[in-house]
This record gives structure tokens, sequence and C-alpha cells, in this order.
């Protein structure tokens, strides 16, 4: 009895192997046998996982792309606003310059310089553009990033003469001088005359383009020129944590704002205290909710495939009937023929994703290389995940929408299909 057993054993392996063969390549003749047909019905499948590819990838891309934007400022960078620039009816003058020597004496701040904002015309001649004009101390520059291409940066002696010099962006220098030296030519600031000592390097993306555009003289300098009392903003670095500082820097302006805050809420606040840090949580948990939205927009156009793939394999269990019934007829079980069915639609739905995943990398490729010229340091981000994800879609689409046909033709009886007309 165990010999026999055996036997049986080993005589039923190859059996199933055969059988196996037997459906993958009864499977692949039911694909193959009209090609358009299979074609068009991967479609709607190639379609959805080549724009969740496409979405997904691209919105890493971006978040990327402004990430290492924010970053190449430093992320241990503090900024002090007053609420009236951000918020309706707050107060736009809440922040000092006494503020500002209280807060640079912390022990938190490495270094920090009170800013204020010149809303000046700039004009060189004929020519007249509108950039940002800012007054700063000289460390305003290494906080943003900037550095001296031609000429000089502005120094301490420039400040405590309240000289009238200024250092310019690349671009507002192309606008005024086009092609020319700007280097000791005299600018006019709102009918102030400044000299050009220092031309800024070009930072080089759309995203700090204002940066590019700069105009930046002496604090001193720009107090005379507006009258200003108050400060527009002020920039700090951090040493260290910048939450902590962060906390230092408001504990200080609520102690001498006299506002009472012990829950942190910044309605009560008179100023806005925000790092580097912060923003890159927001823009990050911004681009990664708009990609997610993205990528399930472009995945209903899986759901339109899967409809015609169980669509188009409903309509071939009705045209292979007879196959069915004479397969059955021959001793293949309900298993065999539900697995056959499942195999073809799960090959198509599988072989189009392979295609849409293709696609959709080509094509997210060749937009990084677009964007790339317009904006400046942008670099494709294939997302491995969202490509993992883009075919057990397709796969489980495969299987969901494959199903009700393969039950179906599973589960028709041999002598009733032989005789289907």
């Amino acid at each position: 009895g165990a010999q026999s057993g055996g036997t049986e054993t080993h005589r039923s392996s190859p059996l199933r192997i055969m059988l196996t063969h037997d459906l993958l390549r009864t499977a692949f003749a039911g694909l193959t046998t009209n090609k358009g047909r299979a074609f068009l019905t991967m479609l709607g499948v190639i379609i959805g996982v080549a724009s969740v590819v496409l979405m997904v990838s691209m919105g890493r891309s971006f978040q990327n792309y402004i990430l290492t934007q924010i970053e190449s400022v430093g992320s241990n960078m503090v900024e002090v606003i007053p609420t009236g620039l951000q918020k309706f009816g707050g107060n736009l003058e809440s922040i000092t310059l006494e503020d500002y020597r209280a807060v640079s004496k912390l022990s938190t701040i490495e270094r920090s310089t009170p800013v204020i904002v010149v809303s000046k015309v700039v004009s060189f001649g004929d020519e007249e553009i509108t950039p940002l004009v800012f007054g700063a101390y000289p460390v305003f520059a290494s906080n943003y990033g900037l550095e001296i291409g031609l000429g000089r940066m502005i120094d301490d002696s420039d400040d405590d003469g309240a000289r009238s010099v200024a250092v310019i962006g690349p671009k507002s220098a192309e606008e005024l001088f086009g092609n020319a030296n700007p280097l000791g030519k005299r600018i006019d600031v709102g009918g102030n005359s400044l000299t050009i000592v220092g031309v800024f390097s070009q930072k080089g993306s759309a995203l700090t383009e204002d940066l590019d555009k700069l105009i930046l003289m002496p604090f001193s300098t720009a107090r005379v020129i507006t009258g200003q009392k108050h400060l527009s903003y002020m920039t700090l670095r951090a040493v260290g944590d910048p939450d902590l500082a962060l906390q230092d820097v408001k504990a200080v302006l609520r102690l001498r704002h006299r506002i009472d805050n012990p829950t942190d809420d910044p309605d009560k606040d008179d100023f806005m205290a925000r790092s580097a840090e912060q923003v890159t949580a927001i823009v990050g948990s911004v681009t990664l909710g708009l990609t997610v939205f993205l990528a399930l927009v472009a995945a209903i156009s899986l759901l339109v495939g899967g409809i015609g793939i169980m669509n188009i394999m409903l309509v071939a269990v009705t045209e292979r009937t007879q196959e069915i019934g004479l397969r059955k007829a021959i001793g293949a079980k309900k298993r065999d023929i539900l697995l056959q069915f499942l195999l073809e639609s799960v090959a198509l739905t599988f072989t189009g994703g392979m295609i849409g995943i293709v696609i959709g990398v080509s094509f997210g490729w060749l937009l990084s290389r677009v964007a790339d010229k317009v904006l400046g340091g942008f670099s494709f981000v294939l997302s491995f995940s969202a490509v993992a994800l883009a075919i057990a879609m397709a796969v489980g689409t495969g299987l969901v929408f494959g199903l009700y046909p393969a039950r179906k033709a599973a589960n028709l009886h041999p002598i009733e299909a032989m005789r289907f007309e």
C-alpha cells in the first residue's frame, strides 16, 4: 500500500506540472488570439499605471526641489516678522530695533540682523525696475547663503557712516545695465543715489529668483531713506537647535511686549517667529498631501481599466463557451478553468502595468528635463514605492475584475456549454 501510494505521488507531480504548463499555454493563447483587442483592453491599465507613477514621481521631484532650495538657505535660520505682514489688521510696527538688540544677546543666537524693506522704484538712466530692496547688516548675505560674485560686500564701516552704497543681485544688474560692468555705477532708489560696490552670485533657480533680484544697502542708510523707526523683520541664525532658539526669541519678545501667552497661542502675539525647519515640515506635508491626491485621481483610470477588462473577459467567456465545455468534458476541473481565466486577466493587467511603468518613468524624466531648463536645479526622483504600488494595483485589478468572469466560466455545465451556439 505504501509502495503504491508513493508511485501515485510520483506520477501526480509530472502530471500536475503538465497541467500547469497546459494551463499557462492555454491562457497565453487566449490572450494572443486577438492582439488588437488585448491591447485595447490593456490601454486603461497602461494609462492608469503610467499616471500613478508619473504623478507620484513628479510630486516627489517637486518636493525634493523645494526642500533643497530651502536647505540651501539653511535649516538653522529663524525669521521674526510683525503679524501685519501676513494677517489682515495685524500690527506692522510691532518689532523695534530695541527688540532686535535684546534678541541678539541670546546665547542660542549665533548671528542676526535687523531688516528694513525699502519700497522704492530703482532706476538707472531710462531703465526702471521694482526689485526687493533691503537695508541690513552685512551678515544678511551669509544668513541667506548669498555670495559675492563681483566687487565687495557692504561692511560695518558702510553702516557706521550710513554710506550711499549697495550690492545688487545679478538679475537686477542685467535688467539695469545689460552686459556692462555695474561696479561704480550709481543707481537711483526713490530719489536717493547709491553707488554699486558689489554684485551677488546667481542662486540659479526659480524659487530663489527674488534673491537674484535683491538690492542690499546698509541698514543705517535704509533708515535715513525711509525714515522708518520700526523694523520690517529680523533674521537670525540659531546656535544648534533652531526650535530652542525659537522659544527663547518668543519668550524675550513676549516679555518686552507684555504679552501673557503661556499656551503659545500665535493669535495672542503681535509678531510671528518661524524657523526654516518649520517651513520645511509644512512644505513636506503639503506636497505629500498633493501627491497622494493626484495619485488617487490617477488611480481612477485603473478602475475604468478594470471594468474594461471584466467586460472583455465576459465576452471571452461567451465566445469560448464550447471550448470550456470541451475542456471540462475531458477532465478539466472548476479550479483549472477558474485559474485559466484569472491568469488571462492578471496577465493583461500585469503586462499593461509594466508598459505603463515604462511610459510613466519616461514621461517623468522628460518633464524633469524641461523643468530643469525652466526652474534650474530640478532633478527627477523615481519613486520605487510608487512603482511597486502600481504593479500591485495592476495585478490586484486583474484579480478583482477577472474573478467574476472566471467564476462564470468555471461554473458552466459541460454538456450545456458544448451545445452553445
